[in-house]
């Protein structure tokens, strides 16, 4: 799962991922990514999850994922600036600092997947 505001960000990565094997679900934010959750969409195996967005940012949904036992457990790589996540930390299983080479992203799935 992608939750990013930036559209041509949902897309390249959706590419990336796609041509890798995973099945990708793309929001443009938190709001509707954690509704589409909760409301029966099928887990992922991870989530990446930019943290300033327009409405539900990434720390809100991911305070609210971490409070909800049903999707709680589905891991969370933060993809932003480092001195983002660390002006304001953020509890994730993993982080991506942009900008990144899909390589480099491809491992940090895996890594995180490996620990599930």
């Amino acid at each position: 799962m992608v939750v990013d505001d930036d559209q041509g960000i949902r897309t390249s990565l959706r590419d990336v991922l796609e041509l890798s094997g995973y099945e990708v679900w793309t929001f443009a934010d938190g709001t509707s990514a954690l509704a589409w959750l909760r409301n029966g969409g099928r887990a992922p195996q991870a989530i990446l999850l930019d943290l300033v967005m327009a409405g539900m940012d990434g720390w809100a949904f991911r305070e609210a994922q971490l409070k909800d036992p049903a999707v709680a457990d589905i891991p969370v790589i933060v993809v932003s600036s480092a001195d983002r996540w660390r002006e304001r930390p953020i509890q994730a299983d993993g982080y991506l600092e942009k900008p990144y080479l899909p390589p480099v992203m491809l491992a940090e799935i895996e890594r995180v997947r490996r620990r599930k």
